[in-house]
């Protein structure tokens, strides 16, 4: 019985610091600028040996970002402010050896570019620098806030046990006028 214990225990620990890991993984820098609130990113860990056999393989490669600007309130569900969706993908040509590259933010494209240089692409995938989330009108004065992320990747890669198919993360910031 305390062997089946010690097993459970070592298993809940492994898939703890996996979550634990994953979190660190994504960096958010929120910022309130010109009246708006805008959020940087990067997914540090993401470019695996997976994704980058996945892309020389010519399979397109998607990272998908969900975004979530939330109100911080006690004892009670967290209202959200606004959300974003942000798709980068790479699509790649084996006979031009060219990415394609597009940004989309909810549905409407944003950014193309074709590129053959393999930095460009991870940069691509994994950041975004001040994506523009919502106006400051729609916050209150002296409140806490958090932008939460929710990451995810296709075709989807190995990881630790199989467990991690997202990587979540988020970051607190007090709105002060």
């Amino acid at each position: 019985m305390n062997r089946r214990l010690c097993i459970w225990c070592a298993i809940g620990l492994l898939a703890a610091g996996a979550l634990v890991r994953a979190a660190e993984s994504l960096r958010i820098v929120p910022i309130v600028s010109d009246d708006k609130v805008v959020v940087s990113f990067e997914l540090a860990d993401a470019f695996t040996d997976e994704v980058r056999e996945a892309i020389s393989s010519g399979l397109r490669t998607t990272f998908t970002y969900d975004i979530e600007l939330r109100m911080v309130v006690p004892l009670w569900v967290d209202p959200t402010i606004c959300t974003a969706v942000v798709t980068a993908t790479d699509q790649y040509d084996n006979l031009t050896r060219r990415h394609s590259l597009s940004r989309t933010v909810d549905g409407r494209v944003e950014e193309a570019s074709v590129t053959e240089d393999a930095s460009v692409v991870k940069r691509w995938l994994t950041t975004s620098n001040r994506l523009p989330l919502c106006q400051t009108s729609k916050l209150d004065a002296s409140r806490d806030y958090y932008v939460r992320i929710n990451a995810r990747t296709r075709p989807r890669g190995g990881s630790l046990l199989g467990w991690a198919t997202t990587v979540t993360g988020q970051a607190k910031f007090t709105f002060i006028p």
